[in-house]
């Protein structure tokens, strides 16, 4: 049975590859982080059809982990009562029950993967999804971490078809944190594939690796500045430019065509906005504004941006991918009159 991992760049077309390989008869699992992700998979699969296929199930990851794996093999044994999205602050033995619940019966969520490996659940697991499932398909596979990220390697042994998805450097948070488990885990892009090819899985760089969504320049802008190789099929040319006046910001900051992207609390700025990390998996901006706190703008000026620690380069770079058009630089320093 075909097992890959493929490796997309931002707008290569990776929730498409996805979707199209569906038809009305698949008994497909697919698997993603989040609430937005999972309702964009679900309307870009109803759009193609017209409506959700019985056989095709969209989860996001904690929905599965509860309500496929936990709540039928676990829940009247241990009483459980839902999930905790508490940190643990008891230090007991695997062996303790408050180990993973807190004392109202809650899982904590960071140890939910870990719990079903520790009670020796991934036999009966894999055994549900051959059951149920001719393949299994993970977006945004990057943001997998954690005892969810060990969970996730031994659930691609189950007998179907296994495609997973994502973008290395688009990670931008974790679907979970537990002490040192994994916390290396995005350090090495070489490493982090090797991960996969031990779990028999086949990495694939080369299928996702330029994208439909960014202009020749801005890929370039990226592969320069951000260190993150990207190409585009395209090689038509789109402006990067940067603003160093208040009338000019002032202009952005009230053109509701042009969405804002700031570094955190978009919020407090009074315009359509959003921040960096949060935009990632949205497609239909065509200009952006990526607003430059006063080191990023240093390290922009300087074109030393590359030197930034990892999270946020991740993010500046899902906030420069979003753009299908321009992308315009504003220092922070420019915006801050409009701050609340």
């Amino acid at each position: 049975m075909d097992k890959r991992v493929i490796f997309a760049v931002a707008g290569s077309g990776k929730t498409t590859l996805l979707t199209e390989r569906l038809t009305e008869r698949s008994r497909t699992l697919i698997l993603t982080h989040t609430v937005n992700n999972e309702r964009h998979l679900r309307t870009k699969v109803i759009s193609r059809f017209g409506f959700l296929p019985d056989g095709i199930r969209i989860m996001t990851w904690f929905e599965f982990l509860h309500g496929f794996c936990t709540r039928p093999l676990l829940q009247l044994q241990l009483g459980t009562r839902g999930l905790s999205f508490e940190q643990p602050r008891l230090k007991l033995p695997r062996s303790h029950r408050l180990h993973f619940q807190d004392k109202a019966g809650r899982i904590y969520h960071n140890r939910l993967s870990l719990l079903l490996m520790y009670r020796q659940m991934m036999p009966a697991i894999r055994a549900r999804i051959e059951r149920y499932f001719d393949e299994l398909l993970i977006d945004e596979v990057q943001d997998f971490a954690g005892h969810d990220f060990n969970f996730l390697l031994e659930l691609c042994a189950a007998k179907v078809s296994v495609l997973l998805a994502g973008d290395f450097y688009q990670h931008t948070f974790d679907t979970s944190r537990d002490g040192n488990t994994n916390g290396t885990l995005h350090e090495d892009i070489n490493r982090y594939e090797a991960r996969f090819r031990a779990a028999g899985l086949m990495p694939d760089r080369e299928r996702l690796s330029k994208t439909w969504r960014c202009s020749q320049t801005v890929c370039t802008f990226i592969s320069s500045y951000l260190n993150i190789g990207i190409e585009a099929h395209s090689l038509h040319a789109t402006l990067i430019e940067t603003v160093s006046d208040r009338g000019r910001a002032a202009a952005l900051h009230q053109d509701n065509g042009v969405i804002k992207l700031f570094y955190r609390e978009h919020h407090r700025y009074g315009c359509y906005s959003m921040n960096w990390g949060a935009s990632k998996g949205l497609d239909h901006f065509q200009d952006v504004c990526i607003v430059l706190g006063s080191s990023h703008w240093t390290l922009f000026t300087s074109q030393t941006l590359s030197t930034l620690p990892a999270a946020s380069r991740n993010k500046l770079y899902v906030a420069c991918s979003r753009a299908r058009g321009n992308i315009t630089f504003v220092p922070e320093t420019l915006m801050r009159p409009f701050r609340t």
